[in-house]
């Protein structure tokens, strides 16, 4: 069971966002949490809370007497995209004036577990199976 969240318009640029993605990619959640929470990036701030936010997000698919720290989270795929530009002018010498492009970006998280729920309808039939093997 997989669970996504997503971050739109973060004021910062795509490149700066990919540089802490990498580094949290297929890790396990709490190693990810780790990581940024050491890092000294910005991104690191704006990725721990999607982290947090993709967790209760999985926890809420999977019914809220379930708990993710019973099951092992990891990062299944992360990826950011550039958003939109917000186009701004800084006056320069001589009467001109320079542009100054503001980068915005789109981040995709997405969180499964390893662990298989009892209520996948895979278990259930491979655990029906084998109780009737064994009778």
């Amino acid at each position: 069971m997989e669970a996504v969240a997503k971050l739109k318009n973060c004021p910062m640029s795509a490149r700066k966002m990919r540089l802490v993605v990498d580094n949290i990619r297929g890790k396990e959640v709490e190693q990810a949490l780790n990581i940024l929470r050491f890092t000294k990036k910005e991104a690191a701030t704006w990725l721990e809370k999607l982290i947090l936010s993709a967790i209760a997000n999985w926890e809420h698919k999977n019914g809220m007497t379930v708990s993710a720290d019973d099951f092992d989270l990891y990062i299944k795929t992360a990826f950011v995209d550039q958003g939109t530009m917000l186009k701004r002018f800084r006056p320069a010498p001589h009467g001109r004036a320079h542009r100054i492009r503001k980068h915005t970006n789109h981040v995709t998280l997405v969180v499964e577990n390893k662990i298989a729920l009892e209520s996948d309808n895979a278990t259930a039939v491979v655990e029906d199976v084998a109780e009737e093997t064994n009778d």
